[in-house]
């Protein structure tokens, strides 16, 4: 028997001419199993419908040959496998603008991931947030396409340090949850370029190796075995040279999506396997569409196989260890959006603090699906809290939870003559998350024995019930309100603290309140990252990674039971652009305990782009980050455009009274347009209008003018 185990060292040509030899080798049953997962069911069922309990074969290896096969982990908040490292969310971390944050998130991800025996990282998730209900908004970065881009290539780049294949998904549109098994996209060409593929082409750019597709139709077709989206652009266009495969259930409709692209159907081979062997064998598939499927993923995966690891050795006591805990506490940290202060924020003490809120004592770091982390400890607001005032006089007495939305009467009575009253409120993954629905039909026509794992999977689903979908309601729940109305008559300062995957309307009760601090779903260590945020030992710095707008109809059309919806070039601050709209809070948006003022906005064309440079100082007696963003305004008159795109960010620290010039370079392809008459990319020639400041808004906005 020929032996092809990857060796380490193998080189490019070397690694080539094994999978060549595999390929020549193998059957076309050998060849078609490589092409599809096989086991998740039993191991579904084995492990009580824990997903992700063991490693999950979701593609390649062929015992006989030696090759290996591709173990499948998710998530966006760490590796959905044992007791991994539970991180903020990916929208929290969104609001960080930290790309050498997340760069770190991601080597701890792909360091895990090796511990606990998989190769392959479903992490990155970056689908554009087009409208707030969508209930798996948690697991993206924002609304704006070159953040996300920004964001996910150095997510995708830190797994890879560590030789674990990172796919970036949903390819593509997949941005609403309950009807995301069916509806159908329209789009048209120039939004879809514009608007809603950049961000896959920037971390495709930087390497990620492989491309999970999505289970919405674009324009008619379904995206697993959508041509132009996974042959036209992904391969031809942008010189994909990865492997493609399908999200997990329903995400394969006919063997056909092999000759459009996709190289591997998971979990089970439902529609390729034999199915895929007989078309083959009666004509209607090139064989050599399977050796070429096979040749993208042998390579991909003898590549990562192969190349030297950064660490001797991937042993179960990294999982969780110090350091990785200290990063998800930094982005806890580093994420929380202040959106409201008069002065209530940092907490002074000694003072009198209560807490309140059921979601102040409650285990939620978020979605319940497939991005779920089971981390050794979870802190919630009230511990942290608790611990933070057990080893300081910052909160002046012990802290307890002092009242619930259940009992608002008492809530309130606790809450009287109290210097500051914590509210904590918001969703979990009731309200929010991964739809998976329990009766979820997988299909009849597959081997018996996959069939029998299928309906047991499903038993246990249809047991457990529905869980996740998207948002029937933008604000928060009445009985929340009500009790942050009766808190806030009866303490002296009451400072609210929002738990949610994105923006949730505010207005029918912030006037009422001192401060307002939304954290997300923030981790593992979010409560002792909260306690530090209240009591002032560290600033508030995140930014808001969406557009928080005054009332519902601001925003675009959404039906979470749509079957078919059109998405236009406009959302979010583009959107409240040029429609005139003023948003209750700006994209980019965030307050700070320091002061930043911002001058000397300058511009010049450089090679290859132009450079911008603006200089920031610290007005406070604190040391603080801020985050400096870059917006371009086009010409518009070639072709209709935004008044204005997001085309940089850097995240700065700043010591009492100092200055520093930021300086950013945007390189001519982000000032581009994609002109559907040529179906190519054009510089606009004209004055181009350059803003840098502290958010989206007008009034936080230095701006200049170059001609191009």
């Amino acid at each position: 028997m020929t032996d092809y185990s990857p060796r380490k060292g193998m080189s490019a040509a070397e690694i080539n001419a094994t999978v060549a030899a595999i390929i020549a080798e193998a059957t076309l049953e050998e060849k078609v199993a490589m092409m599809s997962g096989r086991g998740f069911f039993k191991a579904y069922r084995e492990s009580g419908g824990l997903w992700g309990a063991v490693p999950y074969q979701a593609g390649g290896g062929l015992e006989r040959l030696n090759v290996p096969a591709l173990f499948f982990t998710d998530g966006p908040r760490g590796v959905a496998r044992g007791q991994s490292t539970c991180f903020p969310c990916t929208m929290a971390r969104g609001a960080t603008f930290d790309p050498d944050l997340e760069r770190r998130v991601g080597e701890v991800m792909g360091i895990e991931a090796r511990a606990q025996d998989t190769n392959l990282s479903g992490a990155v998730c970056v689908n554009l947030l087009r409208h707030p209900a969508w209930g798996r908004a948690q697991e993206t970065y924002g609304e704006d396409p070159y953040h996300l881009g920004v964001m996910g290539a150095e997510l995708a780049v830190g797994i890879q340090t560590h030789n674990i294949i990172a796919t970036v998904k949903h390819f593509a549109l997949n941005s609403i949850e309950n009807a995301r098994f069916k509806v159908d996209v329209q789009i048209d060409a120039r939004t879809l370029r514009e608007v809603y593929l950049p961000h896959f082409k920037r971390i495709i750019d930087a390497g990620c190796a492989s491309v999970m597709s999505a289970y919405n139709k674009m324009n008619g077709e379904y995206c697993g075995q959508h041509r132009e989206l996974l042959t036209d652009i992904l391969r031809h266009e942008w010189g994909f040279d990865g492997f493609v495969h399908s999200d997990w259930v329903m995400g394969v409709y006919q063997p056909y999506g092999a000759a459009a692209g996709l190289d591997i159907e998971n979990p089970e081979p439902i529609h390729f396997g034999q199915k895929l062997i007989d078309a083959v064998n009666s004509g209607g598939i090139e064989p050599g569409v399977i050796d070429t499927a096979c040749g993208r993923i042998l390579r991909t995966l003898y590549r990562f196989a192969c190349a030297e690891n950064p660490l001797a050795a991937y042993s179960m006591d990294l999982v969780a260890q110090p350091s990785h805990i200290a990063i998800a506490k930094e982005a806890a940290l580093k994420s929380a959006v202040l959106l409201k202060n008069d002065g209530t924020l940092p907490l002074k003490g000694p003072a009198s603090v209560g807490v309140f809120g059921r979601l102040a004592d409650v285990v939620n770091t978020g979605d319940n699906g497939s991005s779920r982390v089971r981390p050794p400890h979870v802190i919630t607001p009230l511990a942290g809290i608790a611990e933070l005032a057990s080893k300081t006089n910052a909160f002046g007495s012990a802290i307890a939870l002092c009242g619930t939305e259940a009992d608002i009467p008492d809530a309130a009575s606790a809450a009287k003559g109290l210097d500051t009253a914590i509210v904590v409120v918001g969703y979990t993954a009731v309200e929010e998350g991964e739809y998976i629905p329990g009766d979820i039909n997988l299909g009849q026509e597959v081997s018996s024995a996959v069939g029998e794992e299928i309906a047991a999977g499903a038993s246990q689903r249809k047991a457990r019930g529905t869980i996740g979908g998207d948002r029937v309601s933008l604000r928060l729940p009445p009985a929340q309100v009500d009790l942050i109305r009766a808190v806030a008559k009866s303490a002296k300062h009451t400072v609210v603290v929002i738990v949610a995957g994105s923006a949730v309307l505010i207005d029918e009760w912030v006037d009422e309140v001192g401060a307002v601090l939304q954290t997300f779903y923030s981790g593992m260590e979010g409560g002792s990252a909260l306690a530090e945020l209240l009591d002032g030992t560290v600033s508030p710095s995140g930014k808001l990674p969406f557009t928080i707008a005054a009332k519902e109809e601001d925003y675009p059309f959404f039906d979470k039971d749509a079957d078919a919806i059109t998405y236009g070039p406009y959302h979010g601050y583009t959107l409240m652009d040029r429609d005139g709209k003023e948003p209750a809070f700006a994209f980019g948006y965030g307050l700070s305990y320091a002061s930043f003022t911002y001058r000397a906005l300058n511009v010049r064309r450089a090679a290859g782009g132009i450079e911008a440079w603006v200089s920031v100082r610290n007005e406070s007696s604190i040391t603080a980050d801020e985050v400096v963003q870059l917006y371009i305004g086009p010409p518009g008159k070639a072709a209709e455009r935004p008044t204005k795109l997001l085309r940089g960010f850097k995240r700065i620290t700043l010591g009492p009274g100092e200055t520093r010039a930021v300086r950013m370079f945007v390189p001519e392809a982000d000032l581009c347009w994609w002109n559907p008459e040529t179906r190519s990319w054009a510089l606009e020639s004209g004055v181009h209008t350059v803003m840098m400041g502290s958010s989206s808004r007008v009034q936080d906005l230095l701006s200049t003018h170059i001609n191009l």
